[in-house]
């Protein structure tokens, strides 16, 4: 018996009736001979840590745009939080920690530069729209690996496609619970848990809130510390769910009220905050500068890619925004002075 039948075997004995079993899984876009030491969602998650779309993560805007400050969120630091409580759960749930985890590490891959201004833009130059999750989708099926992508399982690509839903609720329906893994459900509410808690401390790190500032029910509910609201979500959303031992995950409507109350706070006085949003609207404007100058002929598509541009306008939309969103902050800012800013003449 190989090392990975072993541990599949042993995914049988420990996991709940409800997780998702390697051995089980519905397999791969293209057929390929499984590693004999690893599970296939253990070796999902390890084509997506060791893949350069994560890599960039370190240099993509999470709230605030390049901070000076040492200790605010990255991208790459967002998606390490929303893994570690993703994982928390499951292994209190007895779920699939590698499913889990290879979820949570791949859900923000196709994230544009500049944090959700980029997403915007780019939803306003393509014809078909722009959502961070589908090209999440596309950057681990088509992009990674020079254009072969990384070949995942189907739980993890669909856990990747399913991870956000705006501002809306976030807790999975009856419905999508029927088609979504428990692993995949608990990445989505680990990311508005992730990002409800770290967005607060990072914005009151710059001083764009104060504690006091939080609403009455989140103070009530949750606290004012990062530490204790996090515990707190992630305690409520393990009672509850094991004391309803279902196929889908819970959470107390007042613990859910509370969560949705920060986002909205978060919403109005932070992403949307007059002095934060000035950087985002400077920005967009550099994302559709780009956008426009590597659509045309001039030769600046080729120098960058050191390819043709395709013929057809369609995809050369589509190639110019996967090379954009594929970007990080600072090498979006280079290519834009590169560009656009004149440079000192050489010789004197």
């Amino acid at each position: 018996m190989s090392l990975r039948a072993k541990m599949e075997q042993r995914e049988d004995q420990i996991l709940s009736p409800l997780a998702a079993r390697s051995a089980a899984s519905r397999g791969r876009v293209r057929p390929e001979e499984e590693c004999s030491l690893r599970p296939a969602f253990q070796h999902d998650r390890d084509r997506i840590l060791y893949c350069k779309s994560f890599r960039r993560l370190k240099h993509k805007t999470q709230v605030f745009l390049a901070p000076t400050g040492d200790h605010y969120r990255t991208r790459l630091t967002h998606t390490l939080e929303v893994s570690q409580i993703a994982r928390t759960m499951a292994r209190a749930l007895a779920l699939n920690e590698d499913l889990t985890e290879a979820v949570a590490l791949g859900h923000d891959l196709g994230h544009t530069p500049f944090g959700h201004a980029g997403e915007s833009m780019l939803q306003k130059l393509l014809p078909g729209g722009f959502h961070h999750y589908e090209q999440s989708l596309r950057v681990v099926d088509l992009l990674e690996k020079d254009g072969a992508g990384l070949n995942l399982t189907y739980e993890v690509r669909m856990g990747i496609l399913h991870h956000s839903k705006g501002r809306g609720k976030f807790m999975a329906t009856p419905q999508e619970a029927g088609a979504l893994t428990l692993e995949a459900q608990l990445v989505r509410a680990a990311d508005v848990m992730a990002y409800v808690a770290h967005d607060t401390d990072d914005a009151i790190r710059g001083g764009v809130i104060t504690r006091r500032d939080l609403p009455q029910l989140v103070r009530q509910v949750m606290g004012d510390r990062i530490s204790r609201q996090i515990d707190t979500m992630v305690r409520d959303l393990i009672n509850r769910t094991l004391a309803d031992g279902g196929p889908r995950l819970l959470m107390s409507p007042q613990v859910e009220e509370a969560m949705l109350a920060l986002r909205d706070f978060l919403y109005e006085r932070v992403y949307e905050n007059d002095d934060v949003h000035r950087d985002f609207e400077k920005a967009s404007k550099v994302v559709t500068d780009l956008f426009e100058r590597l659509m045309t002929r001039d030769g600046f598509y080729q120098d960058c890619l050191s390819a043709p541009p395709p013929e057809n306008p369609d995809e050369r939309r589509l190639h110019t925004a996967d090379y954009i969103a594929g970007m990080t902050d600072r090498f979006a800012l280079h290519l834009y002075e590169d560009a656009f800013l004149p440079k000192p003449w050489g010789r004197f």
